[in-house]
């Protein structure tokens, strides 16, 4: 029933890839023959083949972020050249075009809303591929897309070489003697007789330095490798910039953000800007009061030259004295074994959806993989890859593979997803244990997770998160994230791992006051990264000077604290240089305003288990994926449309 994970035949992806693809290409070029086409001899067809491409190719690139080699990079860069060039000729192909636009004029009245959206969204694809242009047009935009891919792919291999290449040793017991034991017992290696500490760029490793590191000199070192790693994407940035504005000005676009924004929720730059604009200016004035008290509380410590590696350290000895909230208290009750466990119980109590542990093969020994069943009945399959490692890229992400759908021949065809996670590891002798901070990234990612695989639509193209639009593909995942601050929700998993005490009501009233702990400075941080996005592709910027100056104006209008110069973070935003966030970075802001509202009406309900409620966001939101605008989706479940003020509600922004 669900394809197993194989890559046996890893080294010969570049030759079964080109063979599938010949194949590909016959299947398509014979549905071209076909006299009278319709959505059910064609389009059907059409799709499945893109889906048996996006079947093979997933787990080769995926295999390059969570098991990176020589090998995996170098057959990742093999495949690239091939897929790109097919999927050029299937995107610039007029014909296929055509015989779309044909059923759409043709048959409109009667398909039904789901195919007409396939269409729709097909039809809008090839005109923004370049379909309809002359043949050296096309032939650049096939170079320029090989080229982009390239690079992008580059700019994410120098980040992971760049973070395993620095290393902090550190030999005086000074300067280790704040940081937590479970971090220590990871840093901990004998060295000559010696005991050292070695911290690295990975995130678990790094955040325990830069929040605990006692040696403020260690922590400016530290954060300064973090944040000027990779220069040469300072040169790879002016290279994708240059690319991507000459792409759509062959469109016929005015710049980037214009293009960007055709396939988005959000329809005019303008509105884009002055959502952003508006959250950072409501926001900034309490950033700026927030910034102030931690200012104090080094200023007790004799730092009179506050500095941006100051602020994590101190943030946390300011959230403790305030809250008393020591995240390393908290770490034993979250192990994560019992983190899944009690997270896969409030989501059958809610959804009615359990998860089932399998043997089914995976790409490490950490991996677990899950079946999920509705009903007693086999609905999907779920790998969660929670711990850091070395050949693994870093960060969070939900990756989909198979869609759900019924094929041609009425076969139904059912969805699997990869969570990937970077949390501490376990040994032998320690569980990996979790900070509150984690749990939140668990939470979001399977949001992600759910919204792919308990999809009820039966065409890939527009199941699970297929066709979503990319500015409202967070809601889902952030509005589970909320959850993960409940009371009652906690208590199904917090337990000390040693003695299975449950944690008390007092710690977790802490958590819960802390949330909003900062949020007016995280939110103009967001706003920064999300406006410097934006208006990095409303025009074209040439060089790394123009790059970081622009960079610099949004930080002086909107940012609390100016980092030093030497702070590259550009370097390093692989969101939207080596991901597809591209003029789109505004949809986590724009995409909270749907979930932070989502949410107010369980809270609203007087009952954050309404099982009626989350089965009707189930039935409305989650199994609908992008068979719909998500407006009409979200009012179909609020009947109402979304306020902007619940999501500054729930940061504690306003009252």
């Amino acid at each position: 029933m669900f394809k197993e994970f194989n890559l046996e035949e890893l080294t010969q992806s570049k030759v079964l890839l080109e063979k599938l693809l010949e194949q590909s290409k016959n299947e398509i070029l014979e549905l071209m023959k076909i006299e009278e086409k319709t959505y059910e001899n064609f389009v059907m067809p059409y799709e499945e083949i893109g889906e048996s491409i996006n079947d093979f190719l997933t787990p080769i690139f995926h295999i390059d972020s969570v098991k990176n080699s020589e090998v995996t990079g170098k057959v990742y860069e093999e495949c690239l050249p091939v897929i790109s060039k097919y999927e050029t000729w299937i995107s610039q192909n007029e014909s296929i075009y055509i015989a779309l636009k044909a059923i759409q004029s043709n048959y409109k009245t009667s398909l039904n809303d789901i195919q007409n959206k396939v269409l729709e969204n097909e039809i809008r694809d090839f005109i923004l591929s370049g379909c309809h242009l002359d043949n050296d047009k096309k032939k650049r935009l096939e170079d320029i897309n090989l080229t982009l891919s390239e690079l992008s792919h580059k700019f994410s291999q120098n980040l992971l070489d760049a973070t395993n290449e620095f290393e902090m040793i550190i030999e005086n017991e000074e300067d280790i003697k704040e940081i937590p034991v479970s971090d220590l017992e990871l840093a901990k290696f004998e060295e000559d007789g010696k005991t050292k500490y070695k911290f690295t760029l990975q995130i678990p490793s790094y955040m325990a330095y830069i929040t605990y590191g006692t040696s403020r000199d260690r922590r400016e070192e530290i954060y300064k490798a973090y944040c000027t790693k990779a220069p040469q994407n300072g040169k790879i940035i002016e290279q994708i910039l240059k690319l991507k504005n000459e792409k759509v000005k062959i469109l016929g676009f005015n710049s980037y953000s214009e293009y960007s924004l055709q396939t988005k929720m959000a329809s005019k730059e303008e509105e884009v800007v002055t959502f952003l604009e508006e959250l950072g200016h409501k926001g900034k004035a309490k950033a700026i009061e927030e910034l102030e008290e931690i200012k104090q509380l080094a200023s007790k410590d004799g730092i009179n030259d506050f500095r941006s590696s100051d602020m994590a350290y101190y943030s946390e000895k300011l959230k403790k004295a305030k809250y008393d909230l020591d995240e390393e208290y908290y770490r034993p009750y979250f192990e994560q074994e019992s983190v899944l466990n009690g997270f896969f119980d409030f989501l059958y109590q809610m959804f009615d959806i359990k998860f089932v542990q399998t043997d089914a093969k995976a790409w490490d020994d950490k991996v677990r993989v899950y079946n999920l069943l509705s009903n007693e009945k086999e609905i999907a399959r779920i790998y969660i890859d929670l711990e850091a490692r070395k050949d693994k890229r870093g960060g969070a992400w939900m990756n989909n593979w198979h869609s759900h759908y019924v094929d041609s021949k009425g076969e139904k065809h059912l969805p699997t997803a990869f969570i990937v996670c970077n949390f501490p590891q376990s040994t032998d002798t320690t569980p990996s244990l979790l900070r509150h901070s984690d749990v939140v990234t668990l939470f979001h990612e399977m949001g992600h997770a759910l919204h792919h695989l308990v999809s009820d639509i039966e065409d890939p193209y527009v199941s699970g998160i297929s066709g979503v639009a990319w500015d409202t593909v967070e809601f889902p995942s952030q509005f589970l994230e909320y959850f993960s601050y409940d009371k009652d929700v906690l208590k199904l998993f917090a337990k000390h791992y040693k003695t299975q005490e449950v944690l008390d009501d007092e710690a977790i009233n802490r958590i819960i006051k802390a949330k909003n702990f900062q949020s007016s400075l995280s939110l103009v941080r967001q706003v920064e990264f999300a406006l410097f996005d934006f208006k990095l592709y409303q025009d074209l910027y040439n060089s790394e000077e123009e790059v970081q100056n622009l960079l610099d104006e949004v930080r002086k209008e909107f940012a609390a604290i100016i980092p030093p110069s030497y702070n590259k973070f550009q370097n390093g935003f692989s969101h939207i240089f080596a991901g597809g966030y591209s003029a789109g970075y505004y949809s986590y802001k724009w995409a909270e305003v749907l979930s932070a509202d989502a949410f107010y009406m369980f809270i609203d309900s007087g009952n954050i288990f309404n099982k009626e409620l989350a089965l009707k966001y189930k039935e409305t939101i989650l199994s609908k994926g992008g068979s719909s605008n998500m407006d009409q989706l979200f009012y179909n479940f609020a009947q109402r449309k979304p306020s902007i003020d619940s999501l500054l509600k729930i940061d504690g922004i306003i009252s």
